[in-house]
């Protein structure tokens, strides 16, 4: 929803109702993540896409008449089987498509998550996708941190989409919190009645998390190629390094942020300051020993961060090593470091070392092996991913 959201706020915020498609599960291999998003505004338009192409136009009638109507209704699409007119997902693998009318009155709450969502503030929205009751399906909890607290659900006083009883009020704002904190969107199922070990009712939590932070250490050429990629991957990128002759915006154009300090105070601060999640990735570029090793030395001990590589010869790597175990790191925390970072693509220009450092972070974070895919007999989206 967040790639729809500019135009689903302007609609909304006009008066219109509109249909909206969203991948809300998948199965196997899929072009697009859940969240995904087609919306079909009032004059037919379309915006947004839920597949890439393969099953558009059956997403698109059914959104629209789902705003037709004001029917909810969930989808599954697959395979096509014998019939050849059928839509279907020609990576063979399955989605479940969730349409319904957005308004002013089936989501009373969507231009607070838009502005949210504009100014990088973390919100969730719960929907409860499938019911026994069908009176049920479509109603959605919002649920946002609060300052002084942990999180909070919104619930307008009145408000016919907001879900009815303590149970289920209770048991999404715990599970979308913990979703929104590592930046997730997934289907959760449940009892009617928001018993955990139930079935019959399903909850696609979507988090609009903030961008997850990139912090690159060094502000040499290598630094300006990863800051790049870094940026298109999606990450708020900063730079830092200690001599402001070299860390100026204007030679980091692609960075959020160009700080100057010395590396490991600044990343000492950002933990102290609970600006670190476990969507962090670190990429220590100096390789210079005043500064990787007391900057190594606090990243391989902060246990929230996804990602800590160091670039360097392997002469450069198995000294580094050795500084560190006599700052007093253990072998468990040294398993952490990634050096010398990068996948082995035999690139040798900042450029190219810049993504072989960012196909390593993708696997790390999906968990991919960094094998090619053609040496592989399993599917290339894995749902466990």
């Amino acid at each position: 929803m967040r790639e729809v959201m500019r135009e689903l706020a302007c609609w909304w915020q006009a008066g219109a109702t509109v249909g909206m498609g969203t991948v809300v599960a998948i199965l196997g291999s899929s072009p697009r993540e859940p969240g995904a998003s087609m919306v079909v505004g009032p004059n037919g338009e379309a915006v947004g896409s839920v597949s890439g192409g393969c099953v558009e136009a059956a997403v698109y009638e059914l959104s629209r008449e789902a705003a037709a109507t004001g029917k909810p209704a969930l989808v599954r699409y697959g395979i096509s089987g014998g019939d050849p007119y059928a839509p279907a997902l020609t990576c063979g693998g399955t989605v479940d498509v969730f349409a319904s009318a957005v308004s002013a009155r089936t989501f009373p709450g969507l231009d607070a998550v838009a502005r949210d969502v504009h100014a990088g503030r973390p919100v969730a929205v719960a929907t409860i996708v499938d019911h026994p009751e069908t009176t049920v399906v479509g109603q959605r909890l919002v649920v946002r941190p609060q300052p002084g607290m942990a999180f909070q659900p919104e619930l307008a006083p009145g408000d016919p989409s907001a879900p009815q009883g303590d149970r289920i009020v209770d048991t999404l704002t715990a599970d979308a919190s913990g979703l929104l904190a590592a930046g997730r969107s997934t289907c959760l199922s449940y009892g009617p009645m928001g018993e955990r070990r139930g079935e019959g009712m399903r909850v696609f939590v979507q988090s609009f998390a903030p961008p997850p932070r990139m912090l690159v250490f060094g502000a040499i050429d290598y630094a300006a190629a990863v800051a790049r990629i870094g940026s298109f991957l999606g990450y708020r990128v900063t730079v830092c390094d200690a001599r402001p002759l070299f860390a100026t915006p204007d030679r980091f154009p692609s960075a959020a942020e160009v700080v100057v300090d010395w590396p490991h105070r600044y990343l000492q601060r950002e933990a102290d300051c609970g600006k670190l999640d476990c969507r962090t990735v670190v990429c220590v570029l100096t390789h210079d020993p005043k500064f990787d090793v007391p900057t190594l030395s606090r990243a391989l001990r902060l246990p929230q961060l996804a990602y800590v590589g160091a670039m360097g010869s392997r002469q450069t790597h198995f000294d580094r090593l050795e500084r560190l175990r006599e700052a007093g790191l253990t072998d468990i925390e040294l398993s952490r470091l990634s050096s010398p970072v990068g996948l082995d693509l035999g690139g040798r220009t900042p450029e190219e070392t810049a993504v072989s450092i960012a196909a390593e972070i993708i696997a790390a974070r999906s968990g991919g092996s960094g094998a090619r895919l053609r040496d592989l007999d399993q599917p290339i989206h894995s749902s466990g991913r």
